[in-house]
């Protein structure tokens, strides 16, 4: 993955050079970011009202297995999952048409009655011919994480008849962050008071 230079701005706000794992006491502000925008080291974002602010990471992270950056002042931000395009699976055998998902190393979102994928017409053609109903959406994509770290599963485009020989395991537990879009600045309060880093 290239490494993004991009450089501070002058008026942003202090570099974020740690990561949360929980909500903090209070939330200065949000920033969206989508799925492939969630892999980074060292990147300039802008939040959800417009001020910037310089990621500065030791190494390339996966942002879904946190819950939002800490400046260096010591305000928060809270990363929230973009809403993009998705393919929902749902059929009456979800374990064998997960396998078929994992055998491709695709990243997928597992729930209680659906698989979630992005949209992918290869995928989706080979979904169908295995019984599965595939139903496009768009909304926020927030697949599993690796089961031997942070690091994420390379999709491969194998064509719809390419079969490997591997067994993927997956954890079936899976959190969901929802979009919730506050008109008032920097007033957010967060469910809860435990703040992590990594």
């Amino acid at each position: 993955m290239p490494h993004d230079h991009s450089p501070a701005a002058a008026g942003d706000l202090p570099p974020a050079r740690h990561l949360l794992t929980a909500a903090p006491p209070q939330t200065y502000d949000l920033v969206v970011l989508s799925y492939e925008q969630r892999l980074m080291r060292r990147k300039r974002l802008e939040t959800v009202h417009g001020e910037g602010f310089l990621v500065d990471l030791p190494e390339v992270t996966n942002l879904d297995a946190y819950w939002g950056f800490a400046l260096e002042d010591g305000r928060a931000i809270q990363i929230i999952a973009a809403e993009e395009e998705i393919l929902s699976v749902t059929g009456p055998d979800l374990a064998r048409l997960a396998w078929h998902i994992g055998n491709r190393h695709t990243p997928c979102q597992i729930e209680a009655g659906r698989l979630v994928i992005r949209a992918d017409h290869v995928l989706r053609a080979m979904l169908e011919r295995l019984g599965a109903v595939v139903t496009p959406g768009q909304e926020p994509f927030t697949p599993e994480l690796g089961a031997y770290g942070l690091g994420r599963p390379m999709g491969h485009d194998h064509g719809p008849d390419h079969d490997h020989d591997h067994s993927h395991g997956h954890s079936h537990t899976h959190g969901h962050r929802h979009v919730h879009h506050h008109s008032s600045h920097h007033s957010h309060e967060a469910d809860e008071e435990e703040t992590g880093e990594a």
